[in-house]
């Protein structure tokens, strides 16, 4: 019998095992030898390649094949290798900087195919190298005990140059720009106090944050400008702005709320505005809109120069309580954005689906900051919220100089007045808005008539500026100037420049007398002078079909639930044949 803990044959100690199993593959072993041993195998055999039974090498030795298996190819024997690619002489160059020229401002004209074009080489570059001043000047010459420098260096060589420079600038200085003057700017040897915060809205860092981002995200931007005063709601740094920093976007103005002036006074601001950048009139309403179809039409054409493409993004930019969010909501046909008759209802911007390939982004009411602005004009624009105004009976006047008197009488039923205080306390007493002792509350009834100012009760309009310097000839005058245009060049460039203006909006001046205007104008205004009949026989040629664009293009919208299902047309197209016609667009 053996001992415990000896075997049997030998009598050694056996081995003892934990339990450890054996058929774990160890990393770098196989079936024959472990991994030391595999290493070291290697190692032996290294800087050898592998041949088959053949002796073809299957596979290199290391370091002995620089190239992968089929990298190696022939280079086609031809010159253009070793040449210039894409090159233009300075003739043609010259040819077409000067025709670029001539088509550069020209909103109506879209330069295709831009990357194949030498572009770059138009303008010279405004960028400038930097000057290494202290490899030339050090600051040890100039400064310190060792400065070897002993005057300042001036941009003037004499005190001839100085003074000559110095003419020049009080030459063309101009104090109705300068912003430091104006802004302290005193009326009657008093100057304004600050103004409160409540009249920097619109202003903020975050709101411009928002409208770059908007800016930087559409290719397309619609500048939502207000019918009554589309000058005093146009924001030029937003044009300036596209122009330096975007000049491949496309920009558009929308007179919106065309609504409340007379037709007449519309057809005249396109034609202003057209001059500078394509326009359209809008009345903003779910159920009873106008305009939707040109703009839904004009929106599909800029989706089409953008076939390279997924999709294009439209943005609306403006001033505050323009009616951006009401656009969108019409053209979609239902409330996708909140809106409200005050301005700053909207915080920050918002992706809308319109179509399949075009986006809306909504964003939030933008004020330019004019230093000849006072603050009735700010609150008269309807950037300003009434109700946060401390002192609202101090714009009244302002009301009352704008607005003509028969219409505050038909508005307000008071027929004659003396001065603002007294058109404010007749109000009061005919409204009810007294308090105690009979004391007028003119804070109160000051607020209601703004209300009813940026609500569009009262009856207002402004005229372009260039139809106010001209006076309104007769309809005698106007036909004898035809007849006589002929034989005069002058009758003639004048004719011709107006037939261009009005050409670019006749589509919409034809459909403007469908507008029902709301305000209660007098007929003389809703008529409109005898001038403006040129605009009548302008727009008597144009086809009967382009009347119905507004219902051929509405079955375009898509709903938000699902973008190819059927959508509520009023001329009872579906939504399938909307999607079919999207398909052979993008084919």
């Amino acid at each position: 019998m053996a001992k415990k803990g000896y075997n049997g044959a030998g009598g050694s100690k056996a081995k003892k095992v934990d339990n450890i199993p054996t058929n774990i593959k160890v990393k770098g072993t196989n079936h024959y030898h472990d991994a030391a041993t595999v290493k070291r195998l290697n190692i032996l055999k290294g800087g050898k390649p592998i041949r088959n039974s053949t002796g073809k090498i299957v596979k290199a030795a290391p370091f002995q094949n620089h190239l992968n298996s089929g990298a190696v190819a022939r280079v086609q024997p031809d010159r253009r290798w070793f040449e210039n690619t894409r090159v233009v002489d300075q003739k043609s160059l010259e040819a077409f900087r000067d025709a670029m020229k001539t088509r550069a401002n020209d909103p109506y004209t879209f330069l295709l195919k831009q990357n194949k074009l030498p572009m770059s080489l138009l303008q010279d570059s405004t960028k400038t190298s930097r000057v290494h001043l202290l490899e030339v000047d050090p600051f040890s010459s100039a400064f310190g005990p060792k400065a070897q420098r002993k005057r300042v260096k001036l941009s003037t060589e004499t005190l001839a140059d100085m003074a000559e420079k110095a003419a020049t600038g009080a030459d063309t200085y101009e104090s109705v720009k300068d912003k430091n003057l104006l802004s302290n700017a005193a009326i009657d040897g008093v100057s304004e106090e600050a103004r409160g915060p409540e009249f920097s809205k619109g202003q903020s860092k975050r709101i411009w944050n928002e409208l770059y981002k908007v800016i930087d995200s559409s290719d397309v931007i619609i500048h939502v400008l207000d019918a009554r005063d589309p000058m005093g709601t146009r924001c030029k740094n937003v044009e300036t702005y596209m122009k330096n920093e975007a000049k491949h976007k496309h920009l558009l103005f929308v007179l919106n709320k065309c609504d409340l002036v007379p037709t007449w006074v519309t057809a005249l601001w396109i034609k202003e505005l057209s001059k500078d950048y394509p326009t359209l009139a809008f009345h903003a309403s779910i159920n009873n809109s106008f305009g939707k179809g040109s703009l839904i039409q004009l929106l599909r054409q800029f989706s089409r120069l953008h076939m390279d493409k997924k999709q294009i993004s439209v943005g609306f930019v403006g001033y505050p309580n323009t009616g951006k969010s009401s656009i969108i909501n019409t053209l979609r046909q239902k409330a996708v954005c909140t809106v409200a008759p005050i301005p700053g209802e909207t915080k920050v911007w918002q992706y809308i689906t319109l179509m399949k390939r075009i986006y809306l982004i909504d964003c939030p009411g933008v004020v330019y900051p004019a230093p000849e602005d006072t603050e009735t004009d700010i609150v008269l624009k309807g950037v300003i919220r009434v109700e946060m105004l401390k002192n609202a009976e101090d714009h009244i006047p302002a009301v009352l100089a704008r607005v003509r008197k028969e219409y505050m009488t038909k508005t307000y039923g008071i027929s004659d007045w003396t001065d603002p205080i007294d058109f404010l306390t007749q109000w009061c007493k005919k409204s009810g808005r007294l308090l105690k002792g009979g004391e007028p509350d003119l804070g109160t009834a000051s607020k209601m008539i703004l209300m009813d100012w940026l609500r569009g009760k009262i009856p207002y309009y402004t005229l372009p500026p260039s139809y106010v310097d001209k006076k309104p000839e007769s309809a005698d005058k106007k036909g004898k100037k035809r007849k006589a245009a002929a034989s005069d060049e002058v009758d003639a460039e004048l004719v011709k420049e107006e037939g261009e203006a009005v050409g670019a909006a006749a589509v919409q001046l034809k459909e403007l007398k469908r507008i029902v205007v709301a305000p209660a104008f007098n007929a003389s205004d809703l008529k409109g002078p005898t001038s403006d009949d040129d605009v009548t026989e302008e727009t008597e040629d144009v086809e009967d079909d382009e009347e119905d664009n507004e219902e051929e293009d509405e079955g375009d919208v898509v709903k938000e639930e699902s973008l190819g299902e059927e959508a509520s047309q009023d001329d009872g197209s579906t939504g399938e044949e909307d999607e079919e016609e999207e398909e052979s667009d993008d084919e």
